[in-house]
């Protein structure tokens, strides 16, 4: 039989885990918002984004979350007009990364708010694991 706080105090540290990893792509993306390539025929940063695979945890029962993969988003790169910087091309227009700020401060906040539900999660299986002990203590 599994112990059931130790199962959801696995599947909280396993989201932990899985968001704090998101929140660093998330600052590698918002780190190069401005990283173009040093020639016309470069490309510039492309954004990342993760992905996330569940499975179970057979010693525990726990259903685990972590990340599956780390691809670039393949929409197309901005463009802007400046023909005196390195990286232009012919016509004088320098790709930039199609990394956006709102999207990465809302990926951000959405990381965050996961991170700081399952931090909450481990707090309350620490109270009912101390519960059960002082129950037990006391009976």
């Amino acid at each position: 039989m599994t112990d059931p706080l130790a199962a959801v105090m696995r599947t909280a540290a396993s989201g932990l885990q899985s968001q704090s990893f998101r929140l660093k792509v998330v600052a590698e993306n918002l780190a190069n918002i401005d990283s173009t390539a040093t020639s016309a025929s470069g490309d510039p940063y492309r954004r990342k984004m993760v992905t996330f695979t569940q499975s179970l945890d057979e010693l525990t029962g726990a259903h685990i979350v972590s990340v599956d993969e780390v691809i670039r988003d393949q929409r197309e790169f901005k463009t802007e007009y400046s023909p005196g910087h390195p990286a232009a091309d012919s016509h004088g227009y320098v790709k930039l990364p199609n990394v956006e700020m709102m999207v990465e401060m809302a990926d951000m906040r959405e990381a965050s708010r996961s991170y700081e539900a399952n931090l909450q999660m481990i707090r309350q299986a620490r109270e009912m694991s101390s519960m059960i002990v002082d129950l037990l203590k006391s009976g």
